[in-house]
């Protein structure tokens, strides 16, 4: 089962307490997969998803019980300004998306009928696919209460409006309630994060021992020249000797080197007369 059907399949089991709440959901539902049923006077979803219908089943029942033929009065799509609008292609009524609940709940039902979210061990990738730019753009205005900034794009026919945050996601499962979901996710996450913090140090570590290793390699090419160019004895004291122990201990740290040094250094002084011996060099 994907990572997305098993978002949808706990989403299936949260159902709001309150009627308003209900009615929201199923405004999200059928704003984006709705349609009306000619055979039957009624309105119905145009979906052959089971885990869908069932849930748009159960909405009805617990929004007007065995009464039917007030939903599209309910949802205030019966008014005259939706004549000749598809069923699918309404904007939900303001009113029915004021309260915080309302809006999870409108956002849950919407993710129901037309939502996405990719393997989150691959990518990050949150969507719901509107067939109007209205309902997009409220869509995107509903997340937005929440903190989420969803952007919108044009896909064919289609207006998308996705997030490619991780804790975007994560915050958008919180608020369709998804907790088992948002938790997975979460543990996907700090997997990832924890690779990533293991490879960046890695790589860091890689960087500083290159780095070591190309100063170093220049630090004998240097000192090379200056022994078959002028020798040692042309030097003084404290240059000759570490040029000395820089032959004999290509490997060194400047820590080390400075210790091999009679009397002792620490790194500043090492890599000071370091410093001196490729000046000297690139003057030869």
């Amino acid at each position: 089962m994907s990572f997305s059907r098993d978002v949808k399949a706990e989403l299936a089991g949260q159902y709001g307490r309150s009627r308003h709440c209900q009615l929201a959901e199923l405004a999200g539902m059928l704003e984006l997969e709705g349609r009306w049923d000619a055979q039957t006077a009624d309105v119905t979803l145009e979906t052959e998803n089971l885990l869908l219908m069932e849930k748009y089943r159960i909405l009805r029942q617990k929004a007007f019980g065995n009464e039917e033929g007030q939903l599209l009065e309910a949802l205030h799509w019966d008014e005259d300004i939706f004549c000749g609008i598809p069923l699918n292609e309404r904007r939900a009524n303001g009113l029915l998306v004021q309260r915080t609940c309302c809006k999870r709940a409108f956002i849950r039902g919407a993710f129901m009928a037309a939502g996405s979210i990719t393997d989150p061990s691959k990518s990050y990738h949150f969507e719901i696919v509107c067939r109007s730019v209205d309902q997009a753009l409220q869509l995107q205005e509903l997340m937005a209460s929440f903190e989420a900034d969803a952007k919108i794009v044009e896909r064919k026919d289609r207006y998308v409006v996705y997030l490619k945050e991780g804790s975007q996601i994560v915050d958008m499962l919180n608020v369709m309630e998804a907790y088992v979901s948002l938790m997975n996710l979460e543990n996907v996450r700090i997997l990832k994060e924890m690779r990533n913090s293991v490879n960046r140090k890695v790589n860091c570590e890689t960087a500083n021992i290159n780095k070591t290793v190309s100063a170093a390699v220049r630090q004998l090419e240097d000192i090379k020249k200056i022994r078959d160019t002028i020798g040692f004895d042309q030097l003084p004291g404290p240059l000759s000797q570490m040029a000395q122990i820089r032959l004999e201990h290509p490997d060194a740290s400047l820590k080390e080197l400075g210790i091999y040094a009679d009397p002792p250094v620490g790194k500043s002084g090492v890599n000071h007369r370091l410093r001196k011996l490729s000046a000297i060099a690139e003057e030869l």
